[in-house]
């Protein structure tokens, strides 16, 4: 599609610019693009083992947990769990990945989880609380992994959709509009000359 502007030499020198602009952002929203699919696939990447080992050690708390149910009085379970004087924090950090903001996790843990007698309790239940212990800093890796992928994931559409803009709609249009103001200019340019010429056949006449 032709771009409306004035067929003259100084839109001409315009449009070239532009082109030129166009093309270098084109070509530096493609390696962005690029640059971005390979993260994002490492991210994956890392992403599928994380949560494949928090969810082979949520089945295994869970397993052990039944145990200690199985083995101890709910009353004394309900009792035993009832005042934690541990305490959890979470701090967040940001960092940049190819101009995207991805949130950083870290987890604080203050306060010891084994505060419960143990004569009353078993040795199952001190299994069980320090696998679920383990598993808290691996699950706010993985809440950190899947929010990185899915704001690069975003983040590659958008930039998928800028280069396909430049490339299928901005590019052409600017080089066809270039065409064909070059072709209007040469027209006139001919017109000119052959005006020049008939001219000087009448003056000599």
């Amino acid at each position: 599609m032709l771009l409306h502007v004035n067929p003259n030499r100084m839109e001409l020198i315009k449009l070239k610019k532009r082109l030129i602009v166009a093309k270098r952002g084109y070509k530096l929203l493609k390696d962005k693009r690029d640059a971005l699919i390979q993260k994002y696939i490492q991210l994956v990447k890392e992403d599928k083992i994380i949560r494949e080992e928090v969810e082979e050690k949520l089945m295994k708390g869970y397993s052990i947990f039944s145990n200690v149910t199985s083995l101890m009085s709910e009353i004394t379970l309900e009792e035993t769990l009832m005042f934690p004087k541990a305490k959890s924090f979470i701090e967040i950090d940001f960092t940049n990945i190819m101009s995207v903001n991805v949130p950083k996790y870290k987890y604080i843990g203050e306060g010891n989880y084994y505060t419960y007698s143990l004569i009353e309790t078993t040795a199952e239940l001190d299994h069980a609380l320090r696998n679920f212990y383990e598993i808290l800093p691996l699950m706010l890796k993985l809440a950190e992994l899947e929010k990185a992928v899915s704001l690069l994931a975003d983040e590659i559409e958008k930039t998928r959709r800028r280069v396909n803009a430049l490339e299928y709609i901005l590019i052409p249009d600017l080089e066809n509009t270039i065409k064909f103001i070059t072709m209007k200019l040469d027209e006139i340019a001919r017109s000119a000359i052959s005006a020049i010429m008939r001219i000087k056949e009448i003056i000599r006449a």
